[in-house]
């Protein structure tokens, strides 16, 4: 099995839920306990309200540059691309309706099955969206306290759920359509991994939260870019082009987070640099990481080191996107700072090196070791070999 840095980038669960007996048949498979379904697996140790809440006052002065410099970065709703854009149109003529359905099946089947457990991880991380809007919720100073808030920050969260909520529901019925994968399987993945919620480690303090969603956006442009090459040298454009443009907006929603911390390091340097360093040092905890079939304890795992494996999203890439962030926030030019945030700007700025040289060595442990397979449920249990 190829070794991967991924794998040790999160917190795998360390006690399950037991197991969800199956059967052969699809349509005899009896529904889960509650106690299972219910169960959550314990987390790191965790810290809340972390920030001063003096530095609340630092958002609340943000808010006329957040209106000017980070809303205009959503779309309006007649401008953005739907799902319906790119899948069969239920409301032409049954039989072309059924043609289109065949077109797409046929442009799926020569895509490989270690292809199809990537989109799926990557289709279930987007559903677990609920999760994520309920964790920018937490920040204190931007949380949204009404749910219809008219500050800025509150509308930036609610608009960019509605654009987030696209990627799933798109990829969600491809893959429905597809025939390539057990949709009971993906969906209670889907139902247990929100069930979980998840552990970013961003203590409801604003600083390390846009920090995580900075780097977290990044990498989702990252992964569906790379889906989308490997779809279009699979032959299947349309799926490129699915995926394609699901990165374009994660691109787009990179750009506002990380506009943010620029910001915060313009007004706020050592708390800024100080925050980054934090959440570096955590590792970025990948946000599907309680991903869970209700059969596999090490999903998260094996689905990071598929991932790897075909060059979807790397160690490589962890390094790349520390890199891409630490020039655009110029963190190395950085001046102004204090003792503890000049050593934590010295951290960050030596981070990458490390990271690689330690995927180095894993990559060697790796090449001494015999390949293996992984069933994976979303796959009908089909192999595939990491």
């Amino acid at each position: 099995m190829q070794s991967s840095l991924l794998s040790h980038l999160a917190t795998p669960p360390t006690r399950i839920p037991p197991p969800i007996p199956t059967s052969s048949h699809r349509r005899r498979r009896p529904p889960p306990p509650f106690a299972a379904a219910a169960a959550t697996p314990p987390l790191r140790h965790q810290v809340t309200h972390s920030m001063p809440p003096e530095k609340a006052e630092v958002f609340k002065s943000l808010e006329p540059w957040a209106t000017r410099s980070v809303l205009p970065l959503l779309k309006p709703v007649d401008l953005c691309w739907q799902p319906n854009d790119f899948l069969p149109d239920p409301s032409h003529p049954s039989e072309d309706f059924l043609d289109e359905v065949r077109a797409l099946r046929d442009r799926t089947a020569g895509l490989p099955d270690e292809y199809f457990v990537v989109l799926v991880g990557d289709m279930i991380t987007e559903e677990a969206l609920p999760t994520y809007q309920t964790m920018i919720n937490t920040l204190d100073g931007v949380r949204d306290e009404t749910g219809a808030s008219p500050s800025p920050w509150a509308v930036w969260t609610r608009a960019w759920t509605a654009e987030e909520n696209r990627h799933g529901d798109l990829l969600r019925t491809y893959l429905y359509l597809s025939g390539r994968v057990d949709m009971l399987m993906v969906e209670r993945t889907v139902q247990y991994l929100i069930g979980s919620g998840m552990d970013p480690g961003t203590e409801n303090n604003p600083y390390l939260g846009f920090v995580y969603t900075s780097f977290q956006e990044r990498a989702t442009f990252v992964s569906h870019g790379n889906t989308a090459r490997l779809a279009k040298d699979g032959g299947d454009p349309l799926l490129a082009r699915i995926c394609g443009t699901i990165a374009s907006d994660e691109k787009r929603h990179e750009n506002a987070y990380a506009r943010i911390v620029e910001k915060l390091l313009e007004v706020d340097p050592s708390g800024a640099m100080l925050a980054i360093a934090d959440m570096m040092r955590k590792k970025i905890t990948m946000p599907a990481h309680l991903m869970y079939d209700g059969k596999d304890p090490h999903l998260f795992e094996h689905f990071s080191a598929v991932a790897q494996r075909l060059g979807i999203y790397t160690a490589d890439d962890y390094a790349d996107i520390l890199e891409f962030l630490i020039e655009r926030w110029r963190l190395e030019k950085l001046e102004g700072l204090t003792g503890e945030s000049r050593r934590a700007q010295d951290f960050v700025c030596g981070l990458a090196p490390r990271i690689r040289k330690l995927q180095e060595r894993a990559d060697e442990r790796a090449r001494m070791l015999e390949p293996r397979g992984v069933k994976f449920s979303w796959i009908f249990n089909k192999e595939v070999m990491m």
